[in-house]
């Protein structure tokens, strides 16, 4: 998959770089997870290249580590901000960032998709849900502002109070994802897309999405910092 670690491949292909996430499992995002996941956008940035952010057949990412996550403390509160950050780092990037959705993206996994440029999925037996109230957890603030940004006010509304589960049709019409694609043409089609997306002015680029996004930055960086600190 490329020298980045074994959990996060890097594939630098002319101007398109391609961060390929696979645990072997379901993706989930722990700390070693987030440091790969880091040093592979450092070197995408160092190359100046477009990103196409993807998961393993049938799981983009089954969200935070929960073996982390349930431990409380400090661990837990730093896995959590580690991640908005992340989100942050990616819808700020010095360079157009696709998604590729590889099928499930749960909690922090879908977080992540929303936070690409160009969010394409797959078609199929797929959940795409923030699943905190769920499981008993209280919607990160962070989270709440990114959701607010990119879903449509109803979708907002129900993926936020209720962890509505959505299909990968229906996360398309919720503003989850922009395209839904076969699995065969997945590949494909995000690696044309971010192509296509180095033919933009980069400087323009970057400019108009930051003025585009920066009450919702400021909101979602407002929000990492209202995080409870450990008890």
């Amino acid at each position: 998959m490329g020298d980045v670690g074994e959990l996060v491949g890097y594939v630098l292909d002319g101007p398109v770089a391609t961060v390929t996430m696979d645990d072997g499992k379901v993706n989930a995002l722990s700390p070693a997870m987030f440091e790969q996941l880091g040093a592979a956008f450092d070197r995408a940035e160092a190359d100046g290249a477009a990103v196409v952010l993807t998961g393993r057949p049938g799981r983009f990412s089954g969200g935070f580590d929960l073996g982390v996550l349930q431990q409380g403390g400090a661990e837990s509160v730093d896995l959590v901000r580690t991640g908005f950050e992340l989100s942050v780092r990616l819808l700020s990037f010095p360079a157009p960032v696709v998604v590729a959705c590889t099928g499930h993206a749960i909690a922090m996994g879908a977080f992540l998709v929303l936070s690409g440029d160009v969010r394409i999925g797959v078609d199929g037996a797929f959940k795409i849900s923030a699943n905190e109230v769920a499981i008993g957890l209280t919607v990160p603030f962070a989270a709440v502002e990114l959701m607010r940004q990119r879903l449509t006010p109803a979708a907002f509304q129900r993926a936020v109070a209720t962890a509505a589960v959505f299909s990968p049709a229906e996360a398309l019409q919720a503003g989850f994802l922009d395209q839904v694609v076969p699995p065969d043409d997945l590949a494909a089609a995000a690696a044309a897309t971010a192509l296509a997306l180095c033919g933009l002015d980069r400087d323009a680029h970057v400019a108009s999405k930051l003025r585009a996004r920066s009450a919702g930055l400021d909101a979602m960086r407002a929000g990492i910092a209202a995080e409870l600190v450990p008890s």
